[in-house]
């Protein structure tokens, strides 16, 4: 159901925003980076795991086993990082003014090569020799070796340099970024009212976009992170700490988060930005005005 759900809505996201690709803004170029990583995961993992499912164990083998683990961590890290890049657009357009006119599409595409080759030199680092993925204690699918901070010291050290480069840092910066809008808001929303309806409803557009960045990161974090703390125990706790049955419900969690952001786009009514002609007209003449 979650693997369904989350390829017809990231499809139907990527399929709509390709109608006018020449005309999207820089923070809907990056909703569609986001649409893309999701898709990646509803496609390149799901069926895998889902007859490894239904057959009670891993059917793909060794190679198959660090396929998955690859694609999994590569999609998940490119969403992360991808709403990471979110938030600081989102900050520098409500705090900095100036520097959020200033920035422009070919910015957003600089930017979304940087994402890329983030999580590609992440996700890659395994097959180097520091790291590798194994599969998970319930065996159906696969996920980075965790358990190699119980064997070594540079197993611990590249199990940290994970979770802070890919979950804490990334964090971090979410959260810094989106407490510095709220009370940038609180504090300019009388000021705001003074001025001209052209600025007003360019006020309520940044902030309609910032209110579904803000929802999307929630929905990420809020699925990730039980699989990040049952990760950490697995790798730091005694050996065999976690129950096998435990362990389960945390994975699941966090491969459904593909599925709830086109969800949060039609709750916020975004698509009034990907899809309606009629609000084109009127972004162009705020960017002018701008």
């Amino acid at each position: 159901i979650t693997g369904i759900l989350s390829t017809l809505g990231n499809g139907y996201v990527i399929f709509m925003s390709s109608k006018r690709k020449k005309k999207l803004r820089p923070a809907e170029i990056m909703t569609v980076n986001l649409a893309v990583c999701d898709l990646g995961i509803s496609v390149v993992g799901k069926p895998f795991s889902i007859i490894s499912f239904f057959s009670h164990r891993w059917m793909f083998g060794w190679m198959g086993c660090r396929w998955y683990g690859w694609a999994g961590f590569f999609f998940g890290c490119g969403s992360l990082i991808t709403m990471t890049a979110v938030s600081l657009d989102r900050y520098l357009k409500i705090c900095h003014l100036s520097y959020g006119t200033w920035l422009k599409r070919h910015h957003a595409f600089i930017c979304l090569a940087i994402i890329w080759s983030y999580a590609t030199f992440w996700a890659t680092v395994p097959f180097a020799g520091v790291g590798n993925y194994a599969p998970e204690p319930f065996g159906t699918s696969c996920t980075l070796d965790w358990w190699l901070a119980q064997a070594s010291v540079a197993g611990q050290v590249f199990v940290l340099s994970i979770l802070f480069f890919c979950l804490l840092f990334p964090t971090a910066v979410i959260v810094f970024s989106y407490v510095k809008i709220i009370l940038k808001v609180k504090s300019s929303t009388k000021e705001v009212s003074h001025y001209d309806t052209r600025i007003q409803n360019s006020h309520i557009l940044e902030m309609k976009l910032t209110k579904v960045a803000m929802l999307i990161c929630a929905g990420f974090l809020i699925a990730w992170i039980p699989y990040a703390v049952v990760s950490v125990w697995s790798a730091f706790g005694r050996p065999d700490s976690v129950p096998i049955q435990f362990s389960v419900i945390p994975t699941l969690l966090a491969k459904s988060a593909a599925m709830y952001n086109p969800i949060i786009y039609q709750v916020i009514d975004c698509k009034f930005a990907c899809c309606r002609p009629g609000g084109l007209k009127d972004k162009s003449s705020l960017k002018k005005s701008r």
